[in-house]
């Protein structure tokens, strides 16, 4: 999916508003593109010998008690029931994350370190100003024109400031150079793969990254296939340099965890149509019963507007939000 292709794909924001059934869209400016993988080198460290373990219990039972699955397949957290206390106990994990000497720790103690602290500062983040609509309205990173959380450095490890787009995009995906980390990174939206029930530790974080990578492909938020193109998650537009850095890659990424009735699906996919992305809040207030589906449609290049399958969507307090490319946009 090349950014320049505007004859295809629009890569500016959608809004989706949805009224008796219809969702109408409206182009918006571009947005900036997603952050490259670019090494922060120091901490490339790491002890191969080490047997030190860091304990994850806390974060563990946390998802175990506040995150549920939805009838629509989309994990959802009860912001709204952790109280004082679950708070309490949060901070305190992530205290102790940011006491663990992560530089002498083996790299997969530090993978799953990593992933962990990612997913409890971005519940954390959300829970210090719930309730929000979306992630996106913690307009807390510096710069006039930014959006979201992910530049703010929330968290001091071994001496340095640290961000959630640090722990991404400048560790976890050029170190580790394994496109899963998309699907065990929680943005806390609807679009964003699930947020994991159980923490990560070094014996279970190649087989939970699996199983993570599994549900979100194979549910409507990553691929919807009509005839022989596929209508796909932005993750997939946004980090395509992970995904073998073109629409074949994308594809083929999609057909290796694809279970069998998408993979009949995209046995006969020849190419990517467009992508969109959901930014409500993954909170229990979002769900709903899901009774029917609804036409999705997007407008590509601002050349017109075309049918591109059916999204199950819903409604938050009566509008629900789509943005088709645009990374973070509002």
């Amino acid at each position: 999916m090349k950014r320049s292709d505007l004859s295809r794909r629009a890569f500016g924001r959608a809004s989706m508003s949805v009224a008796l059934g219809a969702m109408a869209f409206s182009a918006a400016t571009p947005a900036n593109a997603a952050p490259k993988a670019e090494l922060w080198n120091r901490w490339t460290a790491h002890d191969p010998n080490s047997f030190q373990t860091v304990d994850h219990t806390v974060w563990d039972a946390f998802t175990r008690r506040f995150v549920t699955f939805g009838s629509n397949g989309v994990a959802l957290v009860n912001y709204g029931g952790v109280s004082a206390g679950d708070k309490a106990a949060l901070n305190g994990y992530l205290r102790s994350l940011a006491g663990t000497p992560v530089s002498s720790l083996n790299q997969r103690e530090q993978f799953a370190y990593w992933l962990n602290l990612y997913n409890a500062l971005t519940v954390k983040v959300i829970l210090d100003r719930f309730p929000v609509r979306s992630i996106r309205d913690i307009d807390i990173s510096p710069g006039f024109f930014s959006n979201g959380p992910w530049g703010a450095k929330l968290i001091s490890i071994e001496g340095e400031q640290v961000s959630l787009d640090d722990i991404e995009h400048r560790i976890l995906r050029p170190i580790w150079r394994d496109p899963r980390i998309h699907y065990g990174v929680n943005c806390a939206s609807i679009g964003c793969p699930n947020l994991p029930i159980g923490a990560f530790t070094a014996a279970n974080v190649d087989a939970k990254l699996n199983d993570a990578a599994v549900t979100f492909v194979n549910h409507p938020r990553a691929a919807q296939v009509q005839g022989n193109r596929v209508f796909v998650s932005s993750i997939y537009d946004w980090f395509e340099e992970d995904f073998g850095g073109n629409d074949a890659g994308v594809i083929a990424h999609l057909r290796q965890y694809a279970q069998s009735g998408l993979a009949s699906q995209l046995a006969g996919v020849t190419g990517i149509s467009g992508d969109g992305y959901d930014w409500n809040l993954n909170t229990v207030s979002f769900e709903r019963p899901i009774t029917q589906s609804v036409p999705r449609q997007n407008t590509y290049g601002g050349s017109g507007t075309g049918s591109i399958g059916t999204y199950n969507g819903g409604t938050f307090n009566g509008t629900t939000t789509f943005s088709g490319g645009g990374y973070r946009g509002s």
